[in-house]
């Protein structure tokens, strides 16, 4: 990416404009800046247009009344980070143009969902062009057995791995280990800023679905966890087209977009 030249508006009043009309329709931050990038060749991440909308919101307007899920995200702006820094974390804002695009295959989200009790946890991993899913469980949410999972189900997917975004879990420390074994990079997105991994988060939501809020994770098995991962796998989508993520994944050259 071009860095700005001295002095000169990252963004310009006329792309703000767009923003504003978009936002004002309903729109999503994510499907703004994907639209902008995909039709006028125009970078404007979620968290600069978040970023916009709060600053709206302090000045009196009125752009905020128009996001989804609003108590969320007023609770994520300005909140403090408990759960301190990891080590060489690379920020979301680092990560290549190309995988907002989603014009290739291999660019992966991650996530860990909690059992009951924090009794073990669902290793998560979500393809962004195809929304393909991986899942495996452990007994315990540590970095170690989650970066184990993590490159059990990612190895023998050589070639469709570039890139992987995560939160900023401890669960996920061994981050530089895990990109040094595939060879791809991994990212950070901003914390409490769950819409930045948004295909991830409304995977999980899908998942929760087989395995609700009070599953014991240590007790799921790994052939569980993949035939959850097939149902999601086999199951057409709108927004492939209503191909199915496998057919996407393994079979299927369209370019597709969200």
């Amino acid at each position: 990416m071009q860095r700005r030249a001295q002095g000169k508006p990252r963004i310009g009043a006329e792309s703000w404009a767009v923003v504003e009309e978009k936002l004002r329709q309903d729109w999503s931050p994510e499907q703004i800046s994907g639209w902008l990038q995909k039709n006028h060749n125009v970078q404007v991440s979620h968290e600069w247009i978040y970023q916009h909308v709060l600053a709206d919101k302090r000045a009196g307007g009125d752009l905020s009344s128009h996001l989804r899920c609003q108590k969320k995200r007023r609770k994520r702006y300005g909140k403090p980070d408990y759960r301190g820094k990891l080590p060489n974390r690379v920020s979301i804002e680092e990560r290549p143009a190309i995988v907002e695009q989603r014009e290739r295959l291999g660019d992966w989200e991650a996530d860990t969902l909690i059992g009951k009790g924090r009794r073990g946890a669902l290793v998560s991993l979500v393809e962004r062009k195809s929304r393909f899913t991986l899942l495996q469980p452990v007994d315990q949410c540590l970095a170690n057995l989650v970066s184990q999972a993590m490159l059990s189900l990612l190895e023998p997917l050589a070639g469709k791995v570039f890139t992987i975004t995560g939160d900023n879990g401890k669960e996920f420390a061994n981050h530089a280990q895990i990109a040094a074994v595939l060879k791809i990079a991994f990212y950070f997105a901003h914390p409490y800023s769950a819409w930045e991994r948004g295909t991830n988060e409304n995977t999980n939501g899908l998942i929760r679905q087989y395995f609700p809020k009070n599953t014991n994770f240590s007790d799921t098995t790994f052939k569980e966890a993949l035939a959850v991962a097939d149902k999601l796998n086999q199951r057409p989508r709108k927004c492939l087209d209503f191909l199915t993520p496998f057919e996407v994944f393994y079979l299927s050259s369209v370019a597709l977009t969200s």
